[in-house]
């Protein structure tokens, strides 16, 4: 809008003026009333959905519902569009959608959010619930695309219990380092770090070892493969860690949810047998929605949909420097995409 205003020499917040009140139809808008607390397009429902969720401004979270049959760079993809992401607003809303068109949805993906579980297990009744894999968003991660890992997804969840193990191996050598200091300077010596074959220190070897336990071996590079062996040699629980965890990855290449089942059964005896309380923490939590994440196998479905559409609204806010009128961004949201 600024360009266009410079181009004809007008004042540009004039014209962005003139635009959102005179030209855009915003203030004939059917929505505008209770646009800020939620919009609703049944229309647009079909008979497998999204559910996820997305800042818009100041940190305010809201809950976008998308249909996953429509491609997301056409319009009549948002099925509703909700301010904030408690179970019982959420519902309030959905049920606002007739009970005909609901009872059409046989799926919807989610991540691991209990609020939306609950909001969509009583809104749609005949849907089964997929919870997302996060193998996209896995992916995404060695592209360099890592402001998007910030839900809680199944294959996350086990790579948080990884990587949080290292962090306090991480910790505790920084710990013994701070001691061995003190000590030397007590003594009135100069304190010289243990030098790793590949130059790393030990607190370095665990920082910089972060991404490589994120790749599978095969994908090391010749620099990552003699970390590795170094900070397994160190740390023998680690290695157990990214095993555990390449194994729970593997599960996603069956194609039978009985397999997919046997397999969890087996990683799950192999967490016992581990003993690794990070671990048991993540299979205490998969354990609980298991019957939403062996769902996944039914169609192999993920949340890609809903996370591809929070980027393209990320990325739309970012073009307009953040949100300054959040009821107007909904409407050129519902332009757009409903």
């Amino acid at each position: 809008m600024s360009n266009i205003a410079s181009y004809y020499a007008v004042d540009s917040k004039k014209l962005q003026r003139h635009y959102k009140h005179q030209v855009s139809g915003y203030k004939e808008w059917n929505q505008l009333t209770h646009a800020e607390e939620y919009l609703i397009y049944p229309e647009n429902i079909t008979d497998k959905l999204s559910i996820d969720e997305v800042s818009l401004s100041k940190g305010e979270l809201y809950t976008f519902v998308t249909n996953r049959n429509t491609n997301i760079k056409n319009k009549k993809s948002v099925v509703a569009v909700i301010n904030g992401t408690e179970a019982k607003v959420i519902q309030a809303v959905l049920e606002k959608l007739p009970i005909e068109q609901r009872n059409q949805v046989k799926e919807v993906s989610m991540d691991m959010a209990r609020n939306m579980g609950l909001a969509i297990k009583n809104t749609f009744p005949k849907a089964d619930m997929v919870i997302d894999r996060f193998t996209h968003l896995f992916s995404l991660f060695f592209k360099g695309i890592r402001d998007s890992l910030r839900l809680i997804h199944v294959v996350r969840l086990v790579m948080d219990a990884m990587q949080h193990l290292r962090v306090s191996f991480r910790w505790e050598a920084i710990e013994q380092e701070n001691a061995a200091i003190k000590t030397a300077k007590e003594k009135g010596e100069k304190y010289y770090p243990e030098v790793l074959s590949n130059g790393d220190t030990l607190k370095e070897l665990l920082a910089r070892s972060k991404y490589l336990l994120y790749k599978l071996e095969e994908d090391w590079t010749v620099n990552q493969s003699k970390r590795a062996a170094l900070l397994f040699e160190k740390y023998p629980l680690l290695e157990k860690a990214y095993k555990l965890t390449l194994s729970f990855r593997s599960i996603y290449k069956n194609t039978s949810k009985d397999k997919a089942l046997t397999q969890f059964k087996q990683w799950k005896e192999s967490v016992q047998q581990t003993k690794i309380d990070k671990f048991n923490t993540a299979l205490n939590s998969i354990e609980y929605h298991l019957d939403n994440i062996l769902n996944f196998f039914n169609n192999i479905s993920t949340n890609a949909n809903a996370e591809s559409f929070n980027s393209k609204i990320k990325g739309f806010r970012a073009n307009l420097r953040g949100v300054a009128d959040t009821s107007f961004f909904l409407f050129r949201l519902h332009k757009l995409f409903a």
